[in-house]
């Protein structure tokens, strides 16, 4: 187990240097959310109807729409060291190679946190305010973490099974509709019928829900046993375990 936690450190210690050499990419996955945050609030802000001022009921929306990003960026550098030998060598020294794939979750992980803080301090400059105690900022990020946590495991199944860059940074396409057809930019219920009960019952919906009503103090809500808490927990250790038990799986299977 020592071993384990050390060639996972390492690893993760790795993905993290390689986040901080790709300047451009880390500055892409801050600032498109920003764009997108900007674009939805000052562009169509005034023509939506959602009960509340649109900065705080998009914000939650455009967070899980930055980690989609981020999941992305994964999948391309999962591939690039699927592809380039690099686990080849890993192979042959006494590490744990499959440990790469921790490494690039745990990565993921910390970008993410760090885009989160900037499309929160940008949207409360906008007018954002939230009416979360400590405890429910703590539980909205823990949600965020969660929601991160599965994408990402996709992400670099996504990586280990396709052989070309192309091919993993088309998985963008993927992440990028998930928040679209939920409830992160309108209310469901102003969907067309047809698309309404994929927007009810995808995991994105429910994990907005959340943190939405984690971050106006909504809690009694948010928490009501069998609501819409325990459904995205549910939907996130469910989604990340499947798929990182699959990309373990692909990973040995691979040569």
């Amino acid at each position: 187990m020592t071993y384990l936690l050390r060639d996972v450190s390492t690893m993760s210690v790795r993905g993290l240097r390689l986040v901080s050499r790709d300047l451009d990419a880390m500055i892409t996955a801050v600032l498109l959310p920003v764009i997108i945050l900007l674009m939805f609030v000052l562009v169509f802000g005034g023509a939506m109807d959602t009960g509340t001022d649109y900065i705080n009921y998009v914000t939650p929306g455009v967070i899980l729409l930055a980690a989609g990003f981020g999941a992305s960026s994964t999948a391309m550098a999962v591939e690039h060291d699927m592809s380039s030998g690099m686990v080849e060598r890993l192979r042959s020294m006494p590490v744990t190679a499959w440990t790469v794939l921790s490494g690039h979750v745990a990565a993921s992980l910390v970008k993410n946190l760090v885009t989160t803080a900037v499309v929160f301090g940008v949207s409360i400059l906008m007018g954002f305010r939230p009416e979360a105690t400590p405890l429910e900022w703590l539980a909205a990020v823990g949600m965020i973490l969660l929601f991160v946590g599965w994408i990402t495991w996709l992400a670099a199944l996504v990586g280990v099974l396709v052989r070309s860059p192309d091919a993993a940074g088309g998985f963008s396409f993927f992440v990028m509709f998930l928040p679209y057809v939920s409830s992160a930019f309108v209310p469901v219920d102003t969907l067309p019928s047809w698309l309404r009960g994929f927007a009810e019952h995808q995991p994105v919906t429910p994990v907005i829900e959340t943190v939405r009503g984690l971050l106006a103090g909504d809690v009694a809500t948010v928490a009501d046993p069998g609501g819409v808490a325990a459904l995205a927990i549910t939907w996130c250790l469910g989604l990340g375990l499947l798929f990182a038990v699959a990309s373990g799986m692909a990973f040995r299977a691979r040569r």
